[in-house]
């Protein structure tokens, strides 16, 4: 199928499928006589995972450090991430994420609390 059929089936754009691409979350597709991207059904299951992270809170970088292992989701959809191994790149994406996402809740919290405090009533 064509990108914006392609892009219609995955629930994004023809522009999000290219820019994955050029990430190298989306591996570049075959392409027509006529030089245009084709796609499958496992292209658009992969773009429905990667969307799944974005939702979730990775960022695409995160995504890049495990691009190799997007599929093993595609083929497992139930697989949960695993632990961190020191001995393979990007293993920890996950909980380097939750740590960062702990930290700015953290000083969100600070924040509000700092304000709540500086408020006043109108007279």
């Amino acid at each position: 199928m064509r990108i914006g059929d392609a892009a219609a089936a995955a629930g994004t754009t023809p522009r999000a499928l290219r820019f994955y691409e050029e990430r190298g979350l989306l591996p570049p597709p075959r392409r027509s006589a006529a030089g245009q991207r084709e796609y499958g059904p496992g292209e658009v299951a992969r773009v429905r995972v990667i969307r799944e992270l974005l939702a979730l809170g990775l960022t695409v970088e995160d995504l890049r450090s495990v691009a190799d292992r997007i599929g093993l989701l595609v083929d497992h959809p139930r697989r949960r991430c695993g632990r961190p191994d020191p001995d393979v790149p990007g293993s920890g994406v996950v909980d380097r994420r939750l740590a960062a996402l702990d930290a700015e809740i953290d000083r969100l919290t600070r924040m509000r609390t700092r304000l709540a405090l500086h408020t006043y009533e109108q007279p």
